[in-house]
């Protein structure tokens, strides 16, 4: 193990061998990483484990400089570990260089299927027990973190001291067709928001969808920029800061040039990252289906509950004196198209959006019975997951209590950090 230091913590690298199947231990094995944060000060004490499990499904843990936001509290109180979730950052990455390993589409799907939130616990669990000495530990979930720390309290409540939950409580029963049902109006109501914020984004997001629908715009690194992958930007929406972010983009977007004028060189770099799965493919494949339970395909839910919601058709809009709305949080097959991170995984795409035979991922009967102090930030009207799905699973958790603020966005933990971790663990360690 590698240790190091950085502005005020002591950091070490872990690596775990894990089965890729936990049904079957002696089966293949995968290399998980996790990296260890400990205050400076406390670096050979005792403290407390917290596991810290990253929004996505597909993203690494952030990368920390010293303790910024919410890691600087929780430093204070525990020793950290930063996991990357298996197929993420250095825990086996999974991508279009690294599936054709596995073999073709099919075979592609059946490995991914084991890349959702019930194998991440159990590989927690397998971790925490070299780590801990036994001992149950605590997990803040952030986002889709936070979807894995209910299946947590569902599947392995003995290995957990206290759930801290930040903008991710999912719904315990909610097909995808409903999740995005439920979406699309709060997808409506940011980009609303946006404009009445930004009147002059009106004219000028309808400019660059009128230019993008007669000349699609190949951006740096081959991503092809259409008027659906324009809208799509309004994933920056649900952030804290994300309206000011999008606005900045928007008003550099033409220069002109001695044909005319044309899509700004900034414009295009600065909209290839936000819209790029290169870094995190797995958002793209897996994001459906960690909605999966039961024999029901996802069946590509987001594109065809869109239907039911025309006024994110661009091309109508453009028709008529309507904004362009913005969409965001929703993957559709044509992202499949023009991302050339994910053109390869397409048919395994296909084959998972296909796939019939998902295990439950949550037991209402044992989360009724709850015993593990646990307390979740709720956003008021979070983009990314539906504020009355979490209250209800909230009330369906026993002893979960709540924190329902309209201050953050999604990305509250993130943004202010030691506020909200700070009232997570006073709600928690009230009595049951």
């Amino acid at each position: 193990m590698a240790s190091y230091r950085q502005p005020g913590v002591v950091l070490t690298d872990h690596h775990f061998t894990v089965p890729l199947d936990h049904d079957d231990p002696a089966g293949e094995q995968i290399e998980l990483y996790g990296r260890e944060v400990v205050s400076a000060s406390q670096a050979d004490g005792f403290r407390p484990w917290l596991v810290y499990l990253e929004g996505g499904p597909g993203n690494a843990v952030r990368r920390f400089v010293g303790k910024p936001a919410w890691l600087g509290r929780a430093v204070q109180d525990f020793r950290v570990l930063l996991l990357d979730q298996r197929g993420t950052g250095r825990s086996t990455p999974r991508s279009r260089q690294t599936l054709p390993q596995r073999g073709g589409p099919a075979a592609q799907a059946d490995h991914l299927a084991l890349f959702r939130a019930d194998s991440i616990v159990r590989d927690c669990e397998s971790v925490r027990r070299r780590l801990t000495g036994g001992a149950p530990w605590t997990v803040l979930g952030q986002s889709f973190g936070g979807f894995c720390a209910t299946h947590y309290l569902s599947a392995a409540p003995e290995g957990l001291d206290t759930v801290l939950i930040t903008g991710g409580l999912p719904s315990l029963d909610a097909h995808a067709d409903d999740v995005y049902r439920a979406a699309y109006p709060r997808i409506r109501r940011k980009a609303e928001a946006h404009y009445a914020r930004y009147p002059q984004d009106v004219e000028r997001a309808r400019r660059i969808a009128a230019h993008l629908a007669e000349r699609p715009a190949r951006l740096p690194g081959g991503y092809t920029l259409t008027v659906e992958a324009f809208q799509s930007l309004g994933i920056l929406l649900g952030g804290q800061d994300g309206s000011h972010q999008l606005h900045y983009l928007l008003e550099n977007a033409f220069v002109r040039t001695a044909s005319g004028h044309e899509l700004s060189d900034a414009f295009q770099e600065g909209v290839r990252p936000v819209l790029s799965f290169a870094g995190h493919p797995l958002y793209a494949v897996l994001h459906e289906v960690i909605y999966a339970q039961g024999s029901r395909p996802t069946d590509w839910a987001a594109e065809r509950v869109r239907a039911e919601f025309p006024e994110f058709d661009a091309v109508t809009a453009l028709a008529g004196d309507e904004p362009v709305l913005f969409t965001g949080e929703t993957i559709h097959p044509w992202h499949f198209e023009v991302d050339p991170a994910l053109r390869p995984l397409r048919e395994c795409a296909e084959l998972l959006a296909a796939r019939t035979d998902w295990a439950r991922l949550y037991d209402p009967v044992r989360l009724a019975t709850n015993e593990v102090p646990a307390a979740a930030a709720v956003y008021h009207d979070d983009m990314y997951v539906d504020t009355a799905d979490s209250l209800r699973t909230a009330r369906a958790v026993r002893g979960l209590r709540t924190w329902v603020t309209d201050e953050y966005e999604h990305d509250g933990v993130r943004a202010s950090g030691p506020r909200v971790l700070d009232r997570l663990l006073a709600l928690a360690r009230q009595e049951l």
